[in-house]
């Protein structure tokens, strides 16, 4: 469009030359020439429109939207079209408590009251893409800041609807999932009739209050020690039966010992014992008892 001005700027300039006596009015047919060029290139450039892969193209002629849209690549438009380029790719929105961690600056985590009366603070990850034939009515309905009059307050309103129907730890633990499906089924519908497709609902982190946290700590470091002393209490029965079991087993064999040895028995294992003594240097004399006589052994 700006060729064009400048071309039939260079027109206006050649008659205007036309009008008075100058010394360049031998090339007043070059200088038309030049400005119908320029002219011409500004046309052509105007009428060919480049969309870039992963977006489309919406026309609007003097404010109203065309229906049909353009696809990625080149395209031939009327001159005076205005195209606006729509991201149909993956897009992404965070809400999130982290600084500058989301789009928006500062603290944008979710407060949500669940069913206990708590306040709980949650940070979500929307991912969604623009329907492409919606295009059009999406730019005429909401404009191009679909983000912060879509996407933003109704995942955020979404949230603190169906939060009510959980308690604080349920939602922090085994209600999880469950939370995350019934928030995406509620959005998707919604989203869907603004032109909007809902990929995916991330729940990254759900925060409760510190009273919670610590009865939570409590209880885990409970539950922990009474698994402890359970332990405790095993190894001591099995160090017990351990204990019951030696003592049997002495008293079978003081049993066995008791009953199965004769005295003829005793005496030749007696001797025995003695003659090993006897083999002994520093030993020279061996005593047997029940008043016999000395026996003396040498094994010399």
């Amino acid at each position: 469009m700006a060729l064009i001005i400048i071309g039939l700027i260079i027109f206006a300039v050649a008659k205007f030359i036309l009008k008075i006596n100058s010394p360049i009015r031998k090339y007043i047919n070059t200088i038309k020439i030049t400005g119908l060029v320029i002219m011409c290139l500004g046309a052509l450039n105007a009428c060919i429109k480049q969309i870039d892969a992963g977006h489309i193209g919406v026309k609007s002629l003097f404010g109203k939207i065309d229906d049909n849209i353009l696809q990625s690549g080149l395209n031939f438009v009327n001159p005076f079209v205005d195209i606006k380029n729509i991201d149909i790719k993956t897009q992404n929105y965070t809400m999130s408590g982290i600084h500058d961690e989301g789009q928006k600056s500062g603290d944008d985590a979710i407060r949500v009251l669940t069913a206990d009366g708590l306040e709980v603070t949650i940070d979500l990850t929307v991912l969604y893409r623009v329907i492409p034939s919606e295009a059009p009515r999406l730019l005429k309905e909401t404009g191009n800041d679909y983000n912060d009059k879509i996407v933003r307050p109704l995942t955020r309103t979404k949230i603190r609807d169906n939060a009510v129907y959980y308690d604080a730890v349920a939602l922090y633990s085994t209600k999880r999932d469950t939370f995350q499906l019934r928030i995406f089924n509620s959005i998707e519908k919604d989203f869907k009739n603004r032109g909007l497709i809902l990929e995916q609902l991330l729940v990254r982190n759900i925060t409760l209050p510190q009273s919670v946290k610590a009865t939570i700590e409590s209880k885990i470091n409970a539950e922990q020690d009474a698994q402890k002393m359970q332990f405790v209490l095993q190894k001591e029965k099995q160090e017990a039966e351990r204990k019951r079991v030696e003592a049997q087993g002495i008293a079978d064999y003081q049993q066995i010992i008791s009953t199965g040895l004769s005295d003829k028995q005793l005496q030749y294992e007696s001797i025995k014992a003695n003659l090993e003594l006897a083999k002994s240097n520093n030993t020279k004399v061996i005593i047997m008892g029940k008043g016999n006589s000395p026996i003396i052994i040498d094994t010399k």
